[in-house]
């Protein structure tokens, strides 16, 4: 299919890696959907998504419905007659009247193997769960969460010390790499969608500050892992006297590690240990409300935490 009628919708960074390299490839799109300018940042200004700006510089035309469930917006959908919608981190539900709008119905860059990770979080999913590698998928867009047939998927490893920022940012780059060089085979139905294995699929829900708190009474490992899984955001924290909340950006496990869950071991050069239900957690990166991220050793100077067990 010679110049394929695109409409790519995407909000997030992670969008805009598909965005940017569909552009690359020469496949501009005729519109692109994104979700409405948010108040961000310390004064709250309106701030246009990465995926708008993106598209304005390019001269595509940008469409930020807050919902697709109005009838006018899926008229302006229905004129532009999209071979295909290319769907990235969009943010919206589509309903079932949008999925039938392009010929080639709608295709979604998926950041899991799927069945494996269906839902809003699945990069800090698979670091919380330990997975050892994860990947990028292109599937056939259905009414349900994620649930559609699967087109083509690449995977790599997780290296035992990622983020979830650094494994973002690698499978953002993964899904552009294999969205460009399989949407021509797709759209030319030379690829068949293979549906997935229902049995095996999980689910990552959408991410809650709450989720990010350290519990010392679990395993060092489980929080190490925590750690990753929420740097950047919404950024792993602990209090200390249950009222001064110290974010956590980096940390490691420490096996021989045997005291009370929540007390601190020690302090020094190599980090703050802290004691976990088995084994304990070496604080590497810390930062103190309203204060810049430093090593363990300079917070040290900053908060004295030896002997004293966190809340």
């Amino acid at each position: 299919m010679k110049d394929p009628r695109v409409i790519f919708a995407g909000t997030p960074e992670f969008a805009l890696a598909s965005l940017s390299a569909l552009v690359e490839a020469g496949i501009a799109p005729i519109a692109v959907l994104t979700q409405p300018d948010r108040p961000a940042g310390r004064g709250k200004r309106m701030t246009a998504s990465p995926v708008k700006r993106f598209a304005m510089e390019q001269g595509i035309p940008v469409m930020q419905p807050a919902t697709l469930r109005d009838e006018r917006i899926v008229a302006e959908l229905q004129a532009l007659e999209p071979d295909v919608m290319i769907v990235a981190a969009y943010g919206l539900i589509l309903p079932q009247n949008v999925l039938d709008i392009p010929v080639r119905g709608c295709l979604n860059v998926h950041a899991s193997l799927l069945p494996r990770w269906r839902g809003a979080a699945p990069i800090q999913a698979a670091i919380l769960a330990g997975d050892e590698s994860s990947g990028v998928c292109l599937m056939s867009m259905t009414a349900g969460l994620d649930c559609g047939p699967v087109y083509a998927s690449a995977s790599l490893p997780i290296a035992a010390d990622e983020t979830a920022g650094e494994l973002h940012d690698r499978l953002a780059h993964l899904g552009g790499e294999i969205l460009v060089a399989k949407l021509g085979d797709i759209l030319e139905q030379k690829i068949t969608a293979v549906a997935q294995d229902e049995p095996a699929a999980s689910y990552a829900g959408k991410i809650h500050t709450r989720d990010a708190h350290l519990d010392w009474s679990q395993n060092a490992g489980d929080l190490e892992r925590r750690v990753r899984a929420y740097n950047p955001v919404p950024g792993a924290y602990f209090f200390v006297d249950d009222s001064l909340r110290v974010k956590c950006w980096r940390a490691v496990y420490v096996a021989d590690i045997d005291a009370r869950p929540g007390t601190v071991v020690a302090s020094g050069l190599d980090g703050i240990d802290v004691a976990c239900a088995a084994g304990g957690l070496r604080l590497l990166e810390l930062q103190l409300p309203g204060k810049r991220r430093v090593h363990a050793r300079e917070f040290a100077n900053q908060l004295d935490l030896v002997g004293r067990e966190l809340g």
